[in-house]
């Protein structure tokens, strides 16, 4: 069982949609739980029928991410176009995007000195990109006629259904098919939520991370492990999610549960990443290569939240930016998301994924202003939102998201065309 929490009793019949959500370990792989059966037979019957969305719901839920994502992107195009911006080029060549076009192109620095990269303008190494969006965009290019930052797009952009896919997966298998629909939703809304459709990897690992929960969720132990190694190959933040998998494993392991798999998880999870930290350490002649290099070359490293906390009294006392007060906003709604998934009792490896994500975002020295979009693969967050909006009328979840379509537009427009450091 993938949750420390009581059995469920099998013999209530009834159970509120605000008591703690647990994995069932009586409950057959796959089986929807309690507020799923609940919710579908409120339903009425005519909503029952097997229409093509009832019976694919995952592509629903694919399909109101692309929707969603759309509303953003138009928004972006038509301020360019009256900004006289090049729509495209907001989304491909800007900060980590150029990086990982230059390195699908010329592929990675020989040390730390690096090659002189002319849109970037910069000496510093290209080693801290992880290598599984480049490769992906490399072979992207290679077998399609589109130029490689057309490939970045792409890649991302079919990553975004992915990400939507596993999200909805992970948000049906604990609710309801409308708990998985909205946790898309609010995903495909957030703020910073352009950055899904830019040359960025947010997508690519949130669909990992997605699929990797939805494994653990059921219990498929080698999926998860395997999962979670391909992830370590796309972002150093898959750390997190090896936590996930490897102290999940330990409760089944201590619980004699599912015989060698959990052992499997927790070893293959975190191998893709200490694969790449090896590479590293092989190219640059010393064992601890990765750290060195951030720490003398990129100065960004792990400070426990030292330069978070003083950024945080910077904007409560002194006139600060846009990007610094969102950081702010988001943050603070993280902490109180976190503090509902705990008093709800979510799922173990849920509560792990969501606190770890937190604490790596927060302890990352500098970059204060990106800390809203470093929170982002952190889909989990936004699950009790989810089951309470899952609750309301349809009228209020329609103003909801009209509300935040609006928001998350205009913000992406700012980050894109107004805002001059990375998003």
């Amino acid at each position: 069982m993938s949750a420390p929490a009581a059995a469920h009793d099998e013999s209530a019949p009834h159970r509120d949609v605000d008591a703690p959500i647990m994995l069932d370990p009586d409950r057959p792989t796959g089986t929807p739980g309690p507020a799923a059966r609940e919710s579908r037979m409120d339903e009425p019957a005519d909503e029952r029928r097997p229409t093509f969305w009832r019976r694919f719901p995952a592509a629903q839920a694919v399909a109101l991410y692309a929707v969603l994502r759309l509303s953003g992107l138009i928004i972006l195009a038509l301020f360019a176009h009256r900004a006289g911006a090049d729509f495209w080029s907001l989304l491909h060549s800007r900060f980590d995007g150029i990086w990982y076009v230059q390195i699908a192109n010329d592929g990675y620095d020989a040390g730390l000195a690096g090659n002189h990269h002319p849109e970037s303008r910069s000496t510093l190494p290209n080693l801290p990109f992880f290598p599984l969006y480049p490769g992906l965009i490399a072979a992207v290019a290679a077998v399609t006629p589109f130029s490689t930052p057309v490939a970045a797009l792409i890649v991302s952009g079919l990553a975004g259904l992915a990400a939507a896919w596993g999200i909805y997966a992970v948000g049906a298998h604990l609710g309801s098919r409308r708990v998985g629909l909205l946790l898309v939703g609010l995903w495909a809304v957030l703020p910073h939520a352009i950055v899904q459709n830019m040359a960025y990897t947010e997508t690519i690992f949130t669909a990992l991370a997605a699929w990797t929960l939805y494994a653990l969720l059921r219990r498929q132990w080698v999926a998860a492990g395997l999962l979670c190694l391909v992830a370590g190959l796309a972002r150093p933040t898959a750390t997190t999610l090896a936590a996930a998998v490897g102290l999940t494993a330990l409760v089944a392991i201590v619980r004699r549960q599912d015989g060698w798999r959990p052992w499997a998880a927790a070893v293959l999870s975190p191998l893709g990443y200490l694969g790449y930290l090896a590479w590293i350490g092989h190219r640059l002649g010393r064992a601890d290569g990765y750290f060195y290099m951030q720490e003398t070359a990129w100065k960004i490293g792990f400070d426990g939240g030292g330069s978070t906390v003083n950024a945080l009294k910077e904007v409560l006392t002194e006139p600060s930016r846009l990007a610094a007060y969102m950081s702010t906003l988001l943050l603070g709604i993280a902490v109180v998301l976190i503090a509902l998934l705990v008093l709800h009792r979510y799922p173990l490896p849920l509560m792990i994924y969501s606190i770890a994500f937190f604490l790596i975002s927060v302890g990352t020295e500098n970059y204060y202003w990106a800390k809203g979009r470093y929170l982002m693969p952190a889909f989990t967050l936004l699950l009790p939102i989810a089951m309470g909006l899952a609750k309301a009328r349809r009228s209020t979840v329609l103003s909801v998201f009209a509300f935040l379509v609006l928001v998350s537009g205009w913000y992406g427009t700012y980050l894109s065309l107004i805002w001059k450091s990375s998003p």
